[in-house]
């Protein structure tokens, strides 16, 4: 019965925590932005009347939808030529201020590094033998090895991370021959899949759906009786 009750506790739980999450994010986003950009945008408005719970929800609401439809117009605007001369003109105002422009450049630099980042990190999913022969583990391609690692070792090296389960942030970085690597056609969606569920979910090569493993069930009847 305990051991029924923490099963089902678990389960509740990981129903429970995506909703749990989804109201966080919607409570943050209502109280750090809409807030202050609903005090922004109808400051006009009667503030005892703009205070009552229902529309002060949805002015809050209207407020997150029209800043990330302004942001979204940003980003399209700066792709002609007057949406650039507009930006071009913000830049240089932000560089004369003293500290601010400091911050700018730096966050400017973090952003242009991975905007320019148009390949993804992992290429494809591999398979490769580690930690030993006829021992294998699933590994992601990441790049070919250039440099002094190329040199030493007067091989076409490849890099091949290869992350923990069930937590896939953590990891091995290895370098191999191509030659001892395996290509698998799976995603990298799949490959995550597969990593995070401790091999539970296997994705179907000619499908692409996951396949369940489920454990076998247990045996149910009586223990041998000792007639000695």
């Amino acid at each position: 019965m305990l051991r029924s009750l923490r099963n089902a506790f678990i389960t509740g739980i990981i129903v429970v925590l995506p909703l749990g999450v989804t109201i966080i994010v919607i409570n943050f986003l209502l109280e750090r932005l809409g807030t202050p950009a609903s005090n922004f945008f109808f400051w006009y408005l009667d503030p005892e009347w703009r205070s009552k719970p229902i529309i002060e929800f949805g002015l809050e609401a209207i407020s997150v939808l029209v800043v990330f439809l302004l942001i979204t117009l940003l980003g399209y605007g700066s792709r002609f030529v007057i949406g650039r001369i507009i930006l071009s003109g913000l830049e240089r105002l932000l560089d004369q201020v003293p500290f601010i422009n400091a911050v700018y450049r730096t966050v400017k630099q973090i952003v242009d590094t991975f905007g320019q980042q148009k390949k993804a990190v992992f290429q494809e999913v591999v398979l490769i033998e580690y930690p030993r022969k006829r021992c294998y583990v699933l590994g992601f391609l990441t790049s070919s090895a250039r440099g002094e690692t190329q040199e030493v070792t007067g091989e076409h090296i490849v890099n091949i991370f290869v992350p923990t389960t069930p937590n896939p942030t953590s990891g091995f970085l290895l370098m191999l021959p191509e030659e001892d690597v395996i290509h698998l056609s799976m995603s990298i969606t799949d490959g995550m899949k597969l990593i995070i569920s401790g091999g539970a979910l296997v994705p179907n090569p000619k499908t692409g759906e996951s396949v369940q493993i489920e454990n076998p069930r247990q045996v149910k009847g009586q223990a041998p009786v000792d007639h000695g």
